[in-house]
C-alpha cells in the first residue's frame, strides 16, 4: 500500500496542475520538462508494474510459508495478500483510465 501511495505521490508531483504549482508555457523548457530532470512516464509505469510484481511475489512466498508451516503467521500472510491485491487494483484502475483517455483522444475529430 505504501508503495502505491509513493507511486501516486511521485506521479502527482510530476503533474503541475495536481500539485497546485502553476506551470506556464514559459517555465517549460524546450525539452518538455518543467525545471530539472523529469522521469519519463514510461519509467514510472515500469517501476509501478515492478512494484506490483514484487508485492505479488511477497504474498506468494508468505502464503507458501504459511502452508508449509515455516514460521509465517496468518496475519502476515493476510497483510501481504491484501497489499498485493490493493496494488493490483490500483494498477488496473490506472490502466483503465489510460485506455479510456486513449479512446477519447482517438474519438476526437479534427
Amino acid at each position: 500500500m505504501q508503495n502505491a501511495v509513493n507511486l501516486m505521490t511521485s506521479v502527482a508531483a510530476m503533474l503541475p496542475g495536481l500539485t497546485g504549482k502553476n506551470a506556464t508555457p514559459a517555465t517549460i523548457s524546450s525539452s518538455g520538462s518543467a525545471g530539472g530532470a523529469v522521469t519519463p512516464f514510461s519509467d514510472l509505469f515500469s517501476d509501478a508494474v515492478g512494484q506490483v510484481n514484487q508485492l505479488e511475489d511477497q504474498a506468494h512466498s508468505a502464503v507458501s510459508g504459511l502452508m508449509a508451516g515455516s514460521g509465517v503467521d496468518v496475519h502476515q500472510a493476510m497483510i501481504a495478500t491484501e497489499k498485493a491485491s490493493m496494488s493490483f487494483e490500483l494498477a488496473l484502475a490506472v490502466r483503465n483510465k489510460a485506455v479510456q483517455a486513449y479512446q477519447q483522444v482517438i474519438g476526437m475529430q479534427f
